[in-house]
């Protein structure tokens, strides 16, 4: 019995290493741009004989785990080859003279200066920020009172609550064309025939409007989630205590999601900074800046997301394009770690 079983063992060894060896030697062969025919079969064969060495190992002890292991397998595969694996080839392009097919040389940090070097890409952070923060808290608040409405018990809420949604529920491209055509046709009577996107400062406001139109009825559905959690011999005995509707959403309703508020707090703040296609279809970054870093821009509306779009694929500049999507996912990753240390912190002090 002993006998077999570290035959088993060994020969469960030897599959597992054989498949992690192809596994291993596809991918190389791959990213080194390797006409090899029969790389994409090795992947293949590599990764059943890695999840059958794993299968047939002789332990009882382990087995479960091992099951369980497969059936994660694909998830963990799919999302390092479709998430891990291009950040860390993107931060490596972003250092060479990368022309989207081929690399010739590395460059060290030259796309870096470049970047930082180029009004309108510092010019399109800042506007950045303005929406984030803007957006971070009307997107909330307007959320907010229309989840108190639609818990308030009125009639008709199941219309209500349908109607806000819907905008989220339409493509920003054409939301954006949607809204382009109010501005410069329905609207335009209001302003003296001058478009509302004609200026930087209007046509960044057009797009807070849009972007609040389109995404704060997703937002009122988390907060309404929230608020029916609530229980309600809490808001009872707040009213038998003489609370009234004010001091009753403040001191009860607004502690006790605190962390819904977390929630829709990171969703709107990581959602805005990634907005592009709302930015595109209504204005497509257009809008004059008469003098940012001494110098004359044409993309006042222009954020940070398009900003990159432009420079990898309008300017065929994908080496530049990568130095900034590599900055825009640091920004990200620091903003949002911080959001959520502030927020749980003032979950606990609720």
């Amino acid at each position: 019995m002993g006998d077999k079983t570290a035959g088993k063992r060994v020969l469960a060894l030897i599959v597992l290493f054989g498949g992690i060896a192809l596994f291993v030697v596809s991918l190389v062969l791959d990213f080194m741009g390797s006409q090899f025919a029969f790389r994409g079969a090795m992947l293949i064969v590599g990764i059943v004989a890695i999840l059958l060495g794993l299968f047939i190992f002789p332990t009882r002890k382990h087995h479960r785990t091992i099951v369980y292991g497969v059936f994660v397998f694909p998830l963990l595969f799919t999302f390092a080859v479709t998430v891990i694996i291009p950040l860390v080839l993107g931060i490596g392009y972003s250092f060479t003279d990368w022309t989207g097919v081929k690399i010739t040389k590395g460059v060290g940090l030259a796309n870096y200066m470049t970047m930082f070097s180029d009004p309108a890409f510092i010019w399109s952070i800042l506007m950045t920020f303005v929406f984030v923060v803007l957006n971070m808290i009307l997107v909330n608040v307007i959320g907010f009172l229309l989840a108190l409405l639609c818990t308030s018990g009125l009639k008709g809420i199941g219309f209500f609550r349908a109607a806000y949604f819907l905008p989220n529920l339409i493509g920003g491209i054409v939301l954006g064309y949607i809204w382009q055509f109010i501005f410069n046709n329905v609207l335009i009577g209001l302003t003296n025939n001058i478009s509302l996107l004609a200026k930087t400062g209007t046509g960044m406001m057009c797009i807070i409007v849009v972007y609040i139109w389109q995404y704060a009825g997703y937002i009122m559905l988390i907060y309404i989630t929230g608020l029916t959690q609530v229980p309600e011999d809490v808001l009872e005995a707040a009213q038998i205590d003489g609370a009234n509707a004010t001091q009753t959403l403040f001191r009860i309703k607004i502690p006790m999601i605190a962390s819904t508020i977390t929630i829709c707090t990171f969703l709107t703040l990581t959602s805005a900074f990634k907005q592009f296609d709302v930015n595109m279809a209504l204005t497509n970054g257009t809008g004059s800046v008469s003098n940012f870093m001494g110098s004359y821009l044409s993309n006042g509306t222009q954020m940070l997301a398009l900003n990159i779009y432009n420079t990898a694929i309008a300017k065929n500049n994908y080496a530049v394009g990568q130095a900034k999507a590599v900055l825009f996912f640091v920004i990200l990753a620091i903003v949002s770690l911080i959001q959520v240390r502030i927020s749980n912190a003032k979950e606990v002090e609720m």
